[in-house]
């Protein structure tokens, strides 16, 4: 199986504020060609033995393959989480100008 060339990168933080500083800092990176954020949602998840609820907001970052090593690696630094969800999900295939899109502004030459 070939890799793919482009993933959707999924996380959540807790304020609408952060998910902007995420969202944007990755964009102006160009780690992400477009950040998507969702809010509020509510989690509900098991944390150090306790089940938790919590509202968060959602970012869906929209990127090519190569770079997410870089842009997992921007999330951890930039997340305020100890343990931020970060998961990346194959993009299969897509509209052919949306996908030359992404690659050109996530390219590692792309003008900053």
């Amino acid at each position: 199986m070939t890799e793919p060339a482009w993933l959707t990168v999924l996380t959540t933080t807790d304020s609408e504020e952060k998910a902007h500083a995420l969202a944007r800092g990755a964009v102006d990176a160009r780690l992400a060609a477009c950040a998507q954020i969702s809010a509020p949602v509510t989690s509900v998840y098991r944390w150090q033995d306790a089940v938790e609820t919590a509202q968060e907001w959602q970012v869906l970052f929209k990127t090519a393959a190569a770079r997410y090593d870089e842009l997992e690696a921007h999330l951890v630094a930039a997340h305020g989480y100890g343990t931020p969800e970060i998961i990346a999900t194959p993009v299969v295939r897509g509209s052919d100008r949306y996908l030359a899109w992404v690659s050109a502004e996530t390219a590692p030459d792309a003008k900053l």
